[in-house]
């Protein structure tokens, strides 16, 4: 009954799939398509702020908590994780170092700015062969950390603003961009995509990456999220799929095995699967239009797109006129 309700809700005229939404790569079957088949053949979904239960969390032998109280969300008005908080806050010094705790973002990286790339250099009708295609664009990195997606965006023409709930990630951030005359630009500011709507800010274009699996409330961060963005801007976030395989190779393989995370980085039960992400977005007023998958390969030791998102996938929407 559950997944009828469901499937009516998306092919409601106000929150269906819109036709052009599809995979980023054009070699599988219509994601669209997928999608709707996996909707349908759920019992139920559940989109409340509080997630499913997850499997019993995975210890290892070497450490008795094995980090399964970090991300565990927390009863407050805003969309702030205060253990999050403190846990990135503990690593912010190591945001630079390629080799540290955030090497898996340093390396995944120019994939996720070639998706990025794509997408508004499509949307915003923009020459993607341009050195600085950006140029205009007022772009906002929501949860920028230190500033390594942030850099790039200023350096492809646009106008930054990168913001952190976290003053350490804020700090690095400013010192690092200093080294650069383009970077140096970036608006940097420790504060909260809530706020920024207090103070009426809008953009072109709103980021946030490997962001919502860590915050109290997506629901609520994604509104602010949809308020951000200008009618007909664009609006792109990318998290990790709540699915067996994403458990064993983000939490078990990235933090336990190949150490590649520390230990307690992710809670498989705050991940969110790409039709609750969908419909998420669709009651911010932004409506999905592209999703792609990133998918690593070992023997290379990068990432590239995909249309799997079983594991790691970003989603690319547009914020509906009014």
């Amino acid at each position: 009954m559950a997944s009828l309700k469901l499937a009516r809700f998306l092919l409601n005229s106000n929150r269906k799939f819109p036709n052009q939404f599809s995979c980023f790569t054009k070699t599988s079957c219509n994601l669209q398509r997928r999608l709707f088949s996996d909707v349908t053949q759920q019992s139920s979904i559940n989109l409340s702020s509080s997630p499913p239960t997850s499997p019993p969390p995975f210890h290892d032998s070497t450490t008795t908590s094995g980090g399964a109280g970090f991300g565990r969300r927390t009863p407050i008005s805003s969309s702030l994780n205060e253990s999050e908080l403190l846990k990135f806050s503990s690593i912010a010094e190591t945001w630079w170092d390629s080799q540290g705790p955030f090497k898996p973002l340093h390396v995944m990286n120019p994939t996720r700015l070639a998706f990025i790339r794509s997408t508004l250099c499509r949307h915003f009708r923009k020459d993607p062969c341009s050195a600085r295609p950006f140029e205009g664009l007022k772009i906002v990195d929501v949860g920028c950390g230190g500033g390594i997606l942030s850099e790039p965006l200023a350096r492809m023409g646009a106008t930054v603003t990168g913001v952190d709930a976290v003053e350490k990630n804020i700090t690095i951030a400013r010192l690092h961009a200093e080294s650069d005359p383009v970077t140096s630009a970036i608006e940097y500011c420790c504060t909260t995509a809530e706020k920024l709507v207090e103070e009426q800010r809008k953009f072109d274009a709103v980021i946030s990456l490997e962001v919502i699996e860590h915050v109290a409330n997506p629901a609520e961060f994604c509104k602010s999220l949809g308020s951000l963005t200008v009618p007909n801007g664009a609006t792109l976030i990318s998290t990790i799929n709540r699915s067996m395989r994403s458990y064993a190779a983000a939490i078990v393989g990235a933090e336990y095995i190949l150490r590649w995370l520390p230990k307690g980085t992710h809670q498989w039960s705050s991940f969110l699967t790409p039709e609750e992400l969908v419909l998420i977005l669709n009651r911010a007023s932004i409506s999905v239009q592209e999703m792609a998958g990133f998918v690593y390969n070992p023997l290379t030791g990068r990432w590239a797109l995909s249309d799997d998102i079983g594991v790691n996938f970003i989603a690319f929407g547009t914020k509906n006129s009014q």
